[in-house]
């Protein structure tokens, strides 16, 4: 059998992992625009300097030899030819597969703000190239505004703390983070920002990227008329799909991304896809996780996605460790809310007939296991009588005579 994979991040590397481990002579490649291997999620940490590029791959050092993988890199799918079942890359060469997985990510989304898409020094924060850039230009500017206050955001902002910049973030809602967090772990977080000489602008909207002779940014223009200076833009308000290279074949997108089903399959036989080129979660677990069940289908073992899990995040910014799983606020008056603070210890339960639905656990994570297994295998809370802070393994688990664990 012959699959290809394309994209080597979070996806695609857990689904070339998981093809091997379950077809152990097939002939696996996997198709890369980068060059190296490396988590996203950590790319401020190469910004700040406290990671290396070889301390950003998440793979083990001889990952693709120990799996016999042959890893392609440094070029484009240019095509997808499903009739014919192969692709075409920018080295022009042509590969023939017998099935396919698209893995192939998502881009940095520069929206149209007058000044901002004809400018230098405006960039994303999607991948190691654009890291290389703000490293090398945060060094010869004084100030830089960040735009968008998501993980993204809020990691760009992260990486840049401990350089001699002025730092701007530009949030058009009323509170960082927004998706992730409710509005006391927020404020939490925007505290501490502050504290460090971050500049917060909440509630705002960006209007115009004020640039000079030669298109270099000098200022940004908000709605509130206010000017804030700036020599380098990170843009961080959103993703679009990386699927340009799908639009001759017959493989079905839609605004969001590409179309695959709780199998990761797509509508064409023998064409699978995950990760962030869905549009839908774009979260490393949940990309991680797509890759393995895609993997599966691929080689005829039957297993979905079915569970919102995959919603878990976990932060650590300025010190600060946080998670959260699923709803962050309540949808209606139908919940229930429990909430214990106890110092800088916040934890929050988002439940209803006897279903937890969603969680923020900031400072001390050390609940966040029993939460995380309370949630994945969906167990009756309501039958625990005592108070929701304090359950513990022993309340949902029975030892039987075997001395296995059960569940309650």
């Amino acid at each position: 059998m012959k699959y290809i994979v394309i994209g080597a991040s979070a996806a695609g590397i857990s689904g070339v992992k998981t093809l091997r481990g379950l077809d152990k002579n097939a002939e696996i490649t996997l198709i890369s625009k980068d060059e190296n291997v490396y988590s996203r999620c950590i790319l401020h940490h190469y910004i700040s300097g406290h990671r290396d590029i070889e301390k950003l791959n998440f793979t083990d050092k001889d990952f693709f030899k120990e799996n016999d993988i042959n890893w392609i890199k440094g070029v484009e799918v240019k095509n997808v030819n499903d009739e014919e079942r192969n692709i075409t890359l920018s080295s022009e060469k042509i590969l023939s597969y017998d099935k396919l997985m698209i893995c192939s990510g998502a881009s940095a989304f520069i929206p149209p703000i007058e000044g901002l898409r004809e400018a230098n020094n405006v960039v994303g924060l999607r991948n190691l190239d654009d890291a290389v850039i703000i490293k090398k230009q945060v060094k010869k500017i004084k100030n830089v505004v960040v735009l968008g206050a998501g993980l993204v955001g809020i990691d760009a902002v992260s990486g840049l703390l401990d350089y001699d910049v002025n730092i701007t973030l530009v949030e058009m809602g009323e509170k960082i983070l927004p998706l992730q967090l409710d509005s006391y772990t927020s404020k939490v977080y925007e505290h501490k920002f502050t504290e460090r000489g971050v500049n917060l602008k909440l509630g705002v909207k960006a209007e115009k990227l004020l640039l000079d002779s030669n298109n270099n940014p000098k200022g940004l223009m908000i709605n509130t008329g206010e000017e804030i200076p700036c020599e380098l833009v990170i843009v961080a308000t959103g993703v679009r799909a990386n699927i340009l290279f799908l639009e001759n074949s017959n493989i079905k997108c839609d605004k969001f991304g590409l179309i695959i089903d709780e199998k990761g399959k797509t509508n064409i036989k023998d064409i699978y896809g995950a990760g962030d080129v869905t549009g839908r979660n774009p979260i490393w677990p949940t990309a991680v996780k797509e890759g393995i069940i895609a993997a599966n289908n691929m080689v005829g073992k039957d297993t979905r996605m079915t569970d919102f899990f995959g919603s878990k995040n976990t932060m650590n910014f300025v010190g600060i460790a946080t998670m959260s799983i699923g709803m962050v606020e309540a949808k209606d008056n139908t919940y229930n809310v429990e909430v214990e603070v106890d110092g800088e210890n916040y934890k929050k339960i988002i439940h209803k007939d006897g279903k937890i639905y969603g969680s923020i656990i900031q400072g001390d994570l050390s609940y966040a296991g029993i939460l995380t297994q309370l949630i994945k295998e969906n167990i009756d809370i309501s039958k625990v009588k005592k108070n929701l802070f304090d359950i513990d393994y022993s309340d949902f688990f029975n030892v039987e005579k075997n001395f296995e664990f059960s569940y309650k």
